[in-house]
């Protein structure tokens, strides 16, 4: 999925939601260029006007004035979320970012969604679904009372229509990817198939799907829950444009038609966007809210602010400097779970000295996680020693290293530089940001107090620094990875044999045969989670990357507020969501 820029997960890129685009393939990472630096323009503005229009409100609203939006939201049944930046936009082709994926949800469904307590897929659009036995086709059966917020019903034809314009080279969408399993999918959607009937798609009939996919993909049902795989309604999109056409009006309020358990029902630019509930939901008589505001707010002070003032039920992050004390207090309301993502070193192991696994094995022994992450990090993330994080939809990786830097003077002496002695130099890189630079000092202390050996470490930025990568202009480079998906293979295919991001020199056939092969054709989870250990263990003992620790999502959270669990995809399912009248902040927070 996403290499991260920054220490944790969260950010987005901000555009203009009515910029219009429709992106030529050959042109595209330009053009993106272009439209993010557009962006980072807009998104400076936005942050200013939001956040002299939140102050006001904070000045209003917490000076004894008046109703606060939790009290009268859980009164009428109104959610209010502190949604970080302002949305990009609502098009789910276009899109990329979780403060949209978390108003998407709200407005569209997908074949299936993800139950939020265990992230398992259950019916959507999709009402049963079933898989051929060598694990190839997908055969839908649509809900026949799933209907578009218009009132017409949800055809086959409309997914088809939708997955064309997902996967076109001319939408640019950056998630078409997401349906690459699927038969000739990724073909069509870098120019080299025209005829997009030959993708594995097809309408048996108005209420039957069946998708044909290039290899088995027992994850296949997962990446039907995001947002790149939803259908839109064909005949509004055509009403403001052509098919691939992006940020186009049929976004907004009064335009939108959607499938989901809300409907948009206004946007005001930097304030607010509202949704209320779709009385033409298949599910309805199970959403209890009534609506749901989203705040953008990009500014994790004024959030924590807004929250303790009742002006929302939840945020979208905490302030670092404030974990602490969220943590010491009495009924806390502050929430850390488990996060989808791995923050990792990766190693060049063609280049000196670390084309030895014996040197290899030492650095990453000699890393005290349980110190970095409580120093530098405040705690706030997990120290890892795998690439998967542990409990990924029930996988519990091998951990094959601890800190142990005894063990890892020896192995240094075994490569030839006892004490450090003879040591060549080694240098760290890592793209400019403060988290980067605490993180990479603290590992560079590490290894000159436990090992005797020096290290330099370089900054560059981003551009500049992924080029390095890609070319292996690098010994040692800091990565961060998160899932697009629940499943153990998000992490591990990127170590494939001549992958994309695997720019580590790494190849090893066993490993490749064990994630390809094996696993995707394993008939139960417990034999396919069986391959992935064996491959995992044979990547950590070669040691291309060294893991250092996994992600968490912090926030705060009304005790007003039910049926919103923390889950390793900080998933939102708005229907399971119900506010419960009456309860309050604890006075420490107030």
């Amino acid at each position: 999925m996403k290499q991260t820029m920054a220490a944790a997960p969260g950010s987005a890129t901000s555009r203009n939601p009515w910029f219009s685009l429709a992106t030529d393939p050959s042109t595209a990472a330009t053009t993106r260029g272009w439209v993010e630096t557009l962006a980072t323009r807009y998104r400076q503005t936005a942050w200013a006007v939001g956040t002299l229009a939140l102050s006001a409100l904070l000045i209003t609203t917490g000076c004894g004035g008046g109703e606060s939006n939790v009290d009268s939201g859980n009164r009428d049944g109104i959610f209010h979320l502190a949604n970080a930046a302002e949305p990009q936009g609502l098009d789910p082709h276009a899109v990329t970012g979780v403060p949209e994926n978390r108003i998407l949800r709200s407005l569209f469904e997908g074949l299936v969604v993800k139950n939020p307590y265990t992230l398992e897929p259950e019916p959507g659009v999709a009402q049963r679904w079933t898989i051929s036995d060598d694990g190839l086709v997908y055969t839908f059966h649509l809900n026949p009372e799933a209907r578009w917020s218009n009132g017409e019903v949800i055809n086959a034809s409309d997914f088809i229509w939708s997955w064309n314009r997902a996967l076109h080279p001319e939408t640019g969408n950056r998630n078409a990817y997401m349906l690459y399993p699927v038969k000739n999918a990724e073909r069509y959607a870098k120019g080299e198939l025209k005829d997009f009937t030959a993708v594995g798609i097809a309408a048996l009939d108005e209420s039957t799907l069946e998708v044909t996919l290039e290899a088995p993909t027992p994850y296949f049902l997962q990446l039907m829950d995001h947002y790149a795989a939803y259908a839109v309604h064909p005949e509004t999109l055509l009403q403001f444009g052509e098919m691939t056409d992006r940020f186009t009006a049929w976004t907004r309020p009064g335009n939108l038609i959607g499938n989901g358990a809300f409907n948009l029902d206004d946007w005001a630019m930097n304030r607010f966007i509202k949704v209320r509930k779709n009385d033409t939901y298949w599910d309805r008589e199970n959403v209890s809210l009534n609506g749901i505001v989203y705040h953008p707010i990009d500014n994790q002070t004024l959030e924590e602010r807004m929250f303790r003032v009742g002006q929302v039920h939840r945020t979208y992050e905490v302030p670092l400097d404030k974990v602490p004390d969220y943590r010491q207090m009495p009924d806390t309301l502050y929430h850390q779970d488990p996060y989808i993502g791995t923050y990792y070193y990766l190693v060049n192991i063609d280049k000196s000295p670390v084309d030895d696994p014996r040197v290899r094995r030492a650095l990453s022994m000699a890393v005290d996680r349980e110190l970095l992450t409580r120093s530098v990090m405040q705690s706030i993330v997990t120290p890892a020693y795998s690439m998967v994080p542990p409990g990924t939809l029930g996988y519990q990786p091998p951990q094959l290293f601890t800190f142990d830097p005894a063990a890892a003077r020896e192995l240094l002496a075994e490569a030839g530089y006892p004490g450090g002695e003879g040591w060549p130099g080694l240098e760290i890189l890592y793209n400019t940001h403060e988290a980067h630079r605490k993180i990479a000092i603290a590992i560079q202390q590490m290894w000159k107090k436990h090992l005797g050996v020096t290290v330099t470490l370089t900054n560059q930025e981003w551009k500049v620094y992924s080029d390095s990568v890609k070319t292996g202009d690098y010994q040692i480079a800091r990565r961060g990875w998160i899932g697009d998906y629940v499943d153990p293979n998000t992490f591990l295919e990127l170590f494939l044999t001549g992958g994309g991001n695997n720019n580590t020199g790494f190849a090893d056939p066993i490993f490749d045969n064990l994630v390809s092969q094996k696993a995707p054709r394993a008939k139960t989870r417990e034999v396919r989670y069986a391959y992935f250990v064996e491959a995992e263990t044979r990547l950590i003992e070669t040691m291309p990357i060294i893991p250092i620790y996994t992600y968490n999502s912090r926030y705060l959270l009304h005790p007003s507020v039910e049926g919103m669990p923390g889950n390793l995809m900080d998933s939102l399912n708005w229907k399971y969501v119900t506010l419960v009248p009456g309860r309050q902040l604890p006075d420490a927070m107030q």
